[in-house]
């Protein structure tokens, strides 16, 4: 039975693509069966993957849309185990047309359940906002992700994201649940990116990944070509903070 993991932030910059990203490329690596979903019309996950994003003909908006289904959404990646479904400038449209129909919020979650079970884990790329994109995102997923930037802005609106997601648990999805609080663009020379790690590791204690993702320039760099960092430069600081993640997750799912 493949696991929905969902990884959210209404807040912008703090890692949510990248970890997207390389995280399903290193789940890949590991020999696990992974699909990447591009659910932020920005589709910087799609570029991520050196996917053409104006060629994008059926994504995650067709998806959302019900004109397709996920098996004709899904593309294959150089990533070994990585399929995707990449997304589209379009899927900015997708709050104003579903507004009025029915059971809008549940409309990923019915078309992922045919695919469900073909893939160890399906990892969703959510929009820095609370729209109706990522309320399909949380509705459809079986836990949530949550990156957190090591910088003093960072605690700011994750009270507002967990009160979201303890909403969506009590009225759409019963059974969602935290696979972790992410620490990311971490920098040990500074003071306060150390005291960031110390307040969100006091206050949420297990529910910290011990890995964290350390700031590494190679990391910015990869997308620009195209790749994961798995592909981009495999001894680099940050492939290996994310086969760290990645094993955590298998080893926590096991």
């Amino acid at each position: 039975m493949g696991k929905i993991i969902a990884i959210a932030n209404q807040k912008g910059g703090v890692g949510k693509t990248t970890t997207s990203v390389n995280l399903a490329a290193s789940l890949g690596v590991l020999e696990k069966k992974v699909l990447l979903i591009d659910a932020d019309p920005q589709a910087n996950a799609t570029s991520g993957l050196g996917i053409d994003v104006e060629s994008v003909e059926i994504g995650t908006y067709q998806l959302l849309e019900h004109t397709n289904s996920a098996k004709e959404a899904i593309v294959a990646t150089d990533t070994p185990n990585l399929d995707m479904i990449p997304a589209h400038i379009d899927l900015v449209a997708i709050e104003i047309e579903l507004v009025d129909k029915d059971e809008r919020e549940y409309m990923l979650k019915k078309a992922l359940e045919p695919i469900k079970n073909d893939y160890d884990f399906i990892l969703i790329d959510c929009a820095p906002s609370l729209g109706l994109l990522t309320l399909n995102a949380l509705t459809a997923a079986d836990s949530v992700l949550i990156p957190i930037q090591c910088e003093y802005f960072a605690l700011e609106g994750l009270g507002k994201l967990l009160n979201t997601i303890k909403s969506i648990q009590k009225i759409h999805n019963a059974n969602l649940d935290y696979e972790g609080l992410l620490l990311t663009m971490y920098d040990s020379r500074l003071r306060l990116s150390n005291q960031v790690v110390e307040e969100v590791q006091k206050h949420f204690n297990d529910m910290v990944f011990k890995t964290i993702i350390q700031r590494n320039v190679r990391l910015s760099e990869a997308p620009s070509y195209g790749e994961s960092i798995i592909n981009y430069d495999a001894s680099s600081k940050g492939a290996s903070n994310y086969l760290s993640l990645a094993e955590e997750i298998i080893t926590k799912n096991s």
